[in-house]
């Protein structure tokens, strides 16, 4: 399915090699400042082409709005965002509708559709179609920031590099963003980069996990029991394609903890009610508690590589060697910041439109 949302619901559609990808997003409040502005810079912070970690594909990838904005405001209509592909390379593909690449989704759509889905660049399986994501998500944004509302992401690990948690928001606004490997510790972002042109230069590929942080948010977001701020999230989170794990807060790191870690213990701040402590990751029963939602996601590497693989011909059904050629990001990490940024800033705009808290 293509659509997703309650409320606040986002109709992706294209391909990576088709015409255009775009989206159709209805349910934004109308009179909401939206600035066209801002959703491309979120898009060229996404576009690939921009550095030397990233693919070599050129995309200017300049958005096109063709209904639901007026003046600078949301009118209350469908928002239909567009963008073009125009530089494409799609004969290189062909070869993979008969020997699929592995750890890509040619073998398993090949099956499901019979041999009929688009394989140009990926078709819909491809990272291009985050665009759409973006897009939405970049409105949502800053609906949520005219209620006080942050949405941010860095880069926390880069193959054997990590950064610091849970940096200072403005940190990131400030750093990360402008960051060729979107990290917001300068002295970090250099070792990053050294290891994606490692792995670069030995013709492979690294993956790494994001952060996010959102704050600002009130008490009471999230529809127990289907949709509760992780359900809703992590539905969202892990249609971004090389998502392979996500964990709120502490995540994995409550198995070894005990009760009395692990406990966030409430306390009383300025007249409100706060925790000592934040490893539920700001979500208590699926519900905001009022402090910062901190999650991380995993992202595979890239499988795209200039290694020979193995893999199968289908029409013979035989092993064979397979060697990609084509243009790849050695780290789909640094274009995949924005990406979960805009994620979660639509699943957290469609919670607070469906709690009534917008």
């Amino acid at each position: 399915m293509n659509t997703v949302g309650m409320i606040y619901k986002t109709t992706i559609f294209g391909s990576s090699h088709g015409p255009a990808v775009g989206c159709v997003v209805d349910g934004c409040p109308a009179g909401v400042a939206i600035s066209v502005d801002r959703i491309q810079k979120q898009l060229d912070r996404r576009r690939p082409g921009s550095s030397d970690v990233s693919s070599p594909r050129k995309e200017k990838d300049h958005l096109i709005i063709l209904s639901g904005l007026l003046e600078g405001k949301a009118t209350g209509a469908s928002i239909t965002g567009v963008v073009n592909n125009k530089d494409t390379e799609s004969k290189v593909y062909d070869a993979f509708k008969v020997v699929p690449r592995p750890g890509h989704a040619d073998f398993t759509a090949t099956m499901k559709y019979h041999g009929f889905h688009d394989h140009r660049g990926g078709g819909m399986f491809s990272g291009r179609m985050t665009i759409p994501l973006v897009i939405s998500g970049s409105i949502a944004m800053q609906a949520l920031e005219s209620r006080g509302i942050r949405v941010a992401a860095h880069s926390l690990r880069i193959g054997r590099i990590w950064a610091k948690s849970n940096p200072p928001i403005p940190d990131i606004e400030r750093v990360a963003r402008k960051s060729d490997v979107g990290c917001a510790d300068p002295s970090v972002a250099k070792l990053m980069k050294a290891e994606i042109l490692d792995a670069k230069r030995e013709g492979d590929s690294v993956g790494g996990i994001i952060e996010c942080i959102a704050s600002g948010l009130p008490v009471g977001v999230g529809e127990p029991f289907f949709n509760s701020v992780e359900s809703v999230l992590s539905h969202l989170l892990y249609s971004i394609p090389a998502i392979k794990g996500i964990e709120f807060g502490a995540g994995f790191q409550v198995a070894e903890m005990k009760g009395s870690e692990n406990n966030d213990q409430f306390k009383v701040r300025n007249g409100k009610v706060i925790t000592e402590t934040n490893n539920s990751g700001g979500v208590l029963g699926g519900i905001t508690n009022g402090m910062p939602i901190v999650l991380r996601v995993a992202v595979k590497p890239t499988p795209s590589i200039g290694k020979t693989q193995r893999s199968v011909n289908l029409k013979e059904m035989k092993e064979t060697d397979l060697e990609i050629v084509g243009r790849h990001d050695p780290c789909i990490v640094p274009r995949a910041v924005p990406v979960v940024e805009s994620v979660v800033s639509t699943g957290l705009l469609d919670l607070m439109l469906a709690g009534g808290l917008f």
